[in-house]
């Protein structure tokens, strides 16, 4: 009896061994747009979500029904016990210290500029996430996509547009949004570097011959925006090349090579 007692002993212990080496990784993402990542590159993972991880702004969201929200509190954090954590602009750094003193991995998604850093922040998901493969793949469907909307080459110069929000701003050389304008075919027209207002003033005096919009699908944000001016829609009706959903700009991810197939879509 002693000796198949101490059988089964061994038995439960192979066991829950065995069950140990199969649990799931467990990944918590801090905001939306860690939201997607996860979603992308780990999805049989066991995930916890953002409450954002399906509002209409996130483009993975119908992925995201059936997973755990949790905020991105210490208390949540602590109850999930995450191996690694992924975060774009989540979590403040005192949640962040205390996840990496309870031995959790941090994964940043950096700001990208142009397309080679949302490249990088493929690879650095990809990596930290032991999904290199999935990675590989992302970029591959993301460069597939970029191709197919370059213009052919042309001794003529690009047309020109202005980005525009629905709040009123626009987006000048070292953004992405400049970077996706360009792999569109696009000239962009906004000339002062990075993000800033537009005027309804200025659109009315001065109209350029394309608009790019974006934001606008959201029907409930920047009601007031400037992006909004009856001036400034009267400016863009029949010069839209494309109107961007939020859901393609709100995080430096692959789908930025959707946005880019968009505008080359209204490329003239």
């Amino acid at each position: 009896m002693r000796r198949a007692g101490g059988a089964l002993a061994g038995l439960i212990v192979l066991g829950a061994a065995g069950g140990a080496e199969a649990a799931p990784l467990r990944i918590m993402a801090l905001d939306q747009c860690a939201d997607q990542y996860v979603l992308a590159l780990a999805p049989d993972a066991e995930l916890a979500l953002s409450p954002r991880a399906d509002d209409p702004d996130a483009w993975l969201r119908r992925e995201a029904v059936g997973h755990r929200r949790l905020r991105p509190t210490l208390e949540s954090a602590v109850g999930f016990r995450p191996d690694v954590v992924v975060r774009y602009w989540g979590g403040e750094p005192r949640l962040l210290t205390a996840l990496e003193t309870r031995g959790a991995k941090v994964i940043t998604i950096e700001d990208a500029v142009d397309l080679d850093g949302v490249r990088r922040n493929i690879r650095t998901v990809a990596d930290g996430l032991g999904q290199v493969e999935r990675g590989r793949r992302l970029e591959q469907r993301m460069d597939a996509k970029l191709a197919r909307a370059a213009p052919a080459p042309s001794s003529r110069p690009a047309p020109g547009a202005v980005y525009l929000t629905s709040g009123g701003f626009t987006s000048g050389p070292g953004t992405l949004m400049d970077a996706m304008m360009r792999a569109a075919g696009f000239r962009n027209l906004t000339t002062a570097p990075g993000f800033g207002a537009i005027s309804v003033e200025r659109i009315a005096m001065n109209p350029p011959a394309r608009f790019i919009l974006g934001f606008f699908d959201q029907l409930r944000a920047d009601l007031r925006g400037a992006g909004r001016h009856p001036v400034v829609r009267r400016a863009a009706e029949g010069r839209t090349a494309a109107g961007l959903p939020a859901a393609t700009l709100t995080c430096p991810a692959w789908f930025a090579a959707d946005a880019v197939a968009m505008m080359a879509e209204g490329r003239p």
